[in-house]
């Protein structure tokens, strides 16, 4: 049969056809009056996307360039941080702030679980510095309780909390500038439904404040230069100017998804993936399969694991030469033990349907006669069925 290319996981994701277009159509220099009104306009729509009224800084690299930025503007040499980690993503964490010589502190849990607030609690020390974690550990498909976090850290004017949100922004709820997040993350290629090369961040007040007596070097990634760059609409190194476009292609999408609201569209995109994850999960309980992440999974990427010791990579296969549909193996020595599915992004009902009865058709050509087909996909009918949740609005891409 047909086999069209898709993307089930949780970074690229699958890419928005508006969005496409707009970088096709991107023959703009960065140092001219109608870009800079794009990018200003991008910055504006990213602080409503994230829901913060903080500065937000837009990076031509990953999110771990990102990620690097809130190291090397934030600390100096020999400062204690404290790093919350429960997978690779936290790991992240740990190397980049030992890279910088920072003293770090871990407070750290199994992979498959959340680290408990009472264990962030002891890990905690007068002098810590800065609080680095995840919203979604995506190696895992677990959700971390950053509310929770940030409550531990109220009152503690010298402590910042900074959250890697990379896949957490647009399938979770937020209370950014509320809850107190100093910095938070984000990428293009996850739930804004763009390529990979863009890194947004939001940064608060006393963040910059932390900023003019961090001793680390830095230079492409001094925030400070960005942020005064781009009060003129302008980045201070050459911007990716086609990936600009395309996020103000998708953040219109999403605007329109919320009837013209764009903080209501966020509101429909994190309901979509809150919905799909479920799905996915009643589906996978339905066909005997565990779940990786049982306490606190996310709504990002759902972590499954193979029936009776089976090696997930030929499940990954399987969906590549069947049906040329990717989704992603476990990470370092997870590969071979549990698989992943995500649904952030340009992803509906009528892919999570698909993506669980692929599955089904995979676990039977490897297993033999053992799947009732239509078991996962029925579970997740019902799921959908009972949720009040509002669904991502079908408009034109």
């Amino acid at each position: 049969m047909l086999r069209k290319n898709r993307l089930f996981t949780p970074g690229p994701t699958q890419l928005l056809p508006a969005a496409q277009m707009a970088m096709a159509a991107a023959n703009v220099h960065h140092r001219t009056a109608d870009f800079r009104a794009l990018y200003s306009r991008v910055l504006s729509d990213l602080q409503t996307f994230i829901g913060t009224r903080n500065d937000v800084i837009l990076l031509a690299a990953s999110g771990s360039g990102a990620m690097e930025a809130a190291v090397s503007n934030l600390t100096s040499p020999g400062d204690r941080v404290l790093v919350i980690t429960a997978g690779k993503f936290g790991e992240r964490w740990r190397d980049l702030a030992q890279a910088y010589g920072c003293q770090v502190d871990l407070a750290t849990a199994a992979y498959g679980e959340t680290v408990p607030l009472d264990a962030i609690a002891a890990k905690l020390a007068p002098e810590t510095r800065v609080v680095y974690m995840q919203a979604s550990e995506t190696s895992t498909g677990v959700r971390h309780d950053v509310a929770g976090v940030a409550r531990l850290l109220k009152g503690r004017s010298d402590t910042l909390l900074v959250v890697d949100a990379i896949t957490g922004l647009g399938t979770t709820h937020f209370d950014v500038d509320g809850w107190g997040i100093d910095i938070i993350i984000g990428g293009s290629q996850k739930a804004v439904m763009i390529p990979p090369g863009l890194a947004y961040c939001a940064v608060s007040s006393r963040t910059w404040e932390r900023m003019v007596s961090a001793k680390q070097p830095r230079f492409y990634f001094d925030l400070r230069k960005e942020r005064k760059a781009a009060a003129k609409g302008e980045s201070a190194y050459t911007p990716a100017t086609a990936l600009v476009a395309a996020l103000g292609a998708a953040l219109d999408y999403i605007r329109d998804c919320g009837d013209g609201d764009l903080a209501a569209g966020r509101v429909a995109l994190i309901n979509n993936a809150e919905v799909a994850a479920e799905m996915t999960r009643a589906a996978a309980a339905a066909l005997g399969l565990g779940q990786f992440a049982v306490s606190s999974p996310s709504a990002a990427v759902t972590a499954l694991v193979p029936p009776g010791g089976m090696d997930s990579s030929a499940i990954v296969k399987a969906f590549r030469e069947q049906f040329g549909a990717v989704i992603a193996n476990g990470q370092g020595e997870m590969k071979g033990k549990l698989f992943r599915i995500a649904h952030l992004g340009y992803y509906d009902y009528m892919d999570t349907i698909a993506v669980i009865a692929a599955l089904e058709q995979i676990l039977a050509s490897l297993r033999g006669a053992q799947v009732e087909f239509g078991a996962g996909v029925r579970a997740a009918q019902q799921v959908y069925a009972r949720s009040a949740a509002p669904t991502l609005t079908s408009v034109s891409a």
